[in-house]
């Protein structure tokens, strides 16, 4: 791979998706992802961020009703407990991150109280409004993208998605990332798959690629 035409995107590497807040949406071994974006970071030439920044009044907010199906909104596919609040421990990178501002591009995402997007691509899950992700990658001649976070089912996958939708090749990491639950992480799996994503292990199978 020629290293001046790829990047490598942190997704949603917070403290909110991981043990360190078990009142969240802790990620089993959520915090341990650290060592493995940092790696393949190193083959990469750019390197992406984004994190989730949510109201605790956001209209999805129930932990009642969970990952149910929130119901007649093109924004919002499902309830979730409140998380990756601002000012919170939620809202913080995981430690032996980058800052957000030492990242050649970063993006916060699901501000607005109405929008609940999973990809880092797009503001708003109907994917009209672009956090700039894919102009960035486009303007500086990226065709690779390196993907690892949290979580692999839902914002991971999205992300991988809508970066091979701009017609990029995508490789996902697992020793970068980890997933809510074994199912969807299998269907996850599959769905990047037939999108052509490369699946590693570790970044150690990069310097094979």
């Amino acid at each position: 791979m020629n290293r001046s035409k790829i990047a490598s995107f942190d997704v949603d590497c917070q403290k909110t998706f991981t043990p360190l807040c078990p009142a969240e949406l802790p990620v089993t071994g959520g915090h341990e992802i650290v060592a493995e974006l940092n790696a393949q970071a190193a083959y990469a030439q750019y390197r992406l961020g984004c994190k989730e920044g949510h109201s605790p009044n956001a209209i999805w907010v129930n932990a009642s009703k969970n990952a149910q199906p929130f119901e007649n909104h093109e924004n919002i596919d499902r309830y979730w407990v409140a998380h990756a609040i601002p000012g919170t421990v939620g809202f913080e990178s995981l430690e032996g991150l980058p800052h957000p501002s030492q990242y050649d591009y970063f993006a916060w995402k699901g501000v607005e109280l109405d929008l609940h997007p999973y990809g880092g691509c797009y503001h708003d899950a109907a994917e009209k409004v672009s956090t700039g992700a894919i102009e960035f990658l486009k303007y500086n001649g990226v065709e690779s993208v390196i993907v690892g976070g949290l979580a692999l089912d839902y914002c991971v996958k999205q992300t991988v998605i809508q970066l091979c939708r701009a017609g990029l090749a995508v490789i996902v990491n697992l020793g970068a990332s980890r997933g809510l639950a074994a199912a969807t992480v299998t269907q996850a799996l599959q769905e990047m798959r037939e999108q052509g994503v490369r699946i590693v292990e570790s970044a150690t199978e990069l310097e094979k690629l």
